[in-house]
């Protein structure tokens, strides 16, 4: 079977289920550090903000880990760079496990389970998916992408178990043992490269960023401007909910349940849509996605019961699980081939930039505050700014490719 044979093949989807699998696995670092925050606040008398700081340097390490291991999957392919994530996976929650305060569980959290962990779970996979497919990448990708939000549907609840079992330490050092044994042999099932990731692009491969009157980094930053708003309005709810819930009197454990149910609807909207893009493109899935996550998070200011929160966790992952994934297509819809991974990594790294920043500030603004009421109107805010970017890309690409 030749290079262009492999295409949308079935070799492709049973890849695409191994990558699904890694980021599954790999993905740990992003959730297990959310569902940690009450207990080592408490463990460590520290105030909400400062205990917020863990996952804030953890998804800035994933971003900037992301475009490392995007540059290393564009030159020697995904399984060299994973098998040294999960090295590094087992190592960091070993020392979370046994830090002797908030400074070395933060390091080990940014830096090892972080940047050089997880963060090879997630964009260069979702990057090295978008190679494999042409005809069927926007659902491709979605379902990539969705390995990161199975990973927040299945760890919170498991972690959770295990915290209130063993206690968070000794929950750390289990969870490092399970990605080593488990990533290592998915790994090694990734030797092939990519069949549209060699020789740079094909003839249909190089791009259109063009067509938005750009140039190729002037189009990166404006989509990373438009990742870092609408994911710093994402992370109100997915960062905070555990410890909302607590506050209010429900419990984590009520919390970690709604963050589970979040993600698991997360996945079903990222699915829907990747069916979406390969019909209307990734800008508008991701205009009509912002749009509806504004909409949603704005109802967290108005219900705080119990079950109005589940209900809100379920309908804010319906809304807004599909928009980091439309990032990724409209960035092989715009960019060569050969700079996927690259591409991807900065776009996406942006995106957990957003996300890093929204955690962290809405913890100060719960401690400025008491409340957090102000933290969730200052996601919409932020969401809105994202709406803004999004329509004047594609107004501007419109007036572009309107005829003279």
């Amino acid at each position: 079977m030749n290079r262009v044979e492999l295409l949308d093949s079935r070799a492709a989807w049973l890849r695409l289920g191994v990558l699904v699998a890694l980021s599954t696995v790999g993905g740990v670092g992003m959730w297990s550090v959310i569902v940690a925050l009450p207990y080592v606040q408490a463990e460590f008398g520290i105030t909400r903000g400062a205990a917020s700081m863990p996952y804030t340097l953890t998804m800035l390490g994933f971003g900037a880990g992301g475009i490392l291991m995007g540059r290393l999957t564009d030159r020697m392919g995904p399984m060299k760079p994973l098998l040294g994530a999960t090295l590094a996976l087992a190592a960091g929650y070993l020392l979370a496990g046994l830090a002797p305060g908030i400074g070395v569980y933060t390091l080990a959290q940014g830096l090892l389970i972080g940047m050089l962990g997880s963060s090879a779970a997630f964009a260069p996979l979702v990057a090295e998916a978008s190679l494999w497919f042409r005809r069927r990448r926007g659902i491709a990708v979605a379902i990539a992408a969705s390995g990161n939000y199975l990973a927040g549907a299945v760890w919170p609840p498991l972690l959770s178990g295990l915290i209130g079992a063993y206690g968070w330490r000794t929950a750390h050092l289990i969870v490092g043992a399970i990605c080593l044994v488990t990533m290592v042999p998915l790994a090694l099932l990734l030797r092939a490269r990519a069949p549209a990731g060699q020789g740079g692009a094909t003839a249909g491969e190089a791009g259109m960023a063009g067509a938005f009157g750009l140039s190729h980094g002037g189009l990166t930053a404006v989509l990373a401007t438009a990742g870092v708003a609408c994911c710093v309005a994402m992370a109100m709810p997915q960062v905070h909910i555990v410890a909302y819930c607590g506050d209010l009197g429900y419990g984590v454990a009520r919390g970690a349940d709604m963050l589970s149910v979040m993600l698991a609807c997360g996945i079903v909207s990222r699915l829907a849509s990747g069916l979406i893009a390969d019909r209307i493109g990734g800008l508008r899935t991701l205009l009509l996605g912002s749009v509806l996550q504004g909409l949603a998070l704005s109802l967290f200011l108005f219900f705080d019961g119990l079950a109005s929160l589940y209900v809100l966790s379920a309908l804010f992952g319906l809304v807004q699980g599909g928009i980091v994934p439309s990032y990724a297509v409209i960035v092989r819809e715009s960019f060569p081939a050969a700079e996927a991974g690259t591409r991807v990594g900065i776009v996406l790294m942006a995106t957990l930039a957003g996300m890093a920043l929204g955690g962290w500030l809405s913890g100060v603004i719960f401690d400025a505050t008491g409340s957090y009421a102000a933290a969730f109107l200052n996601g919409v805010l932020w969401n809105m700014a994202n709406v803004l970017v999004v329509v004047a890309l594609l107004m501007r690409r419109r007036a572009h490719l309107a005829p003279a």
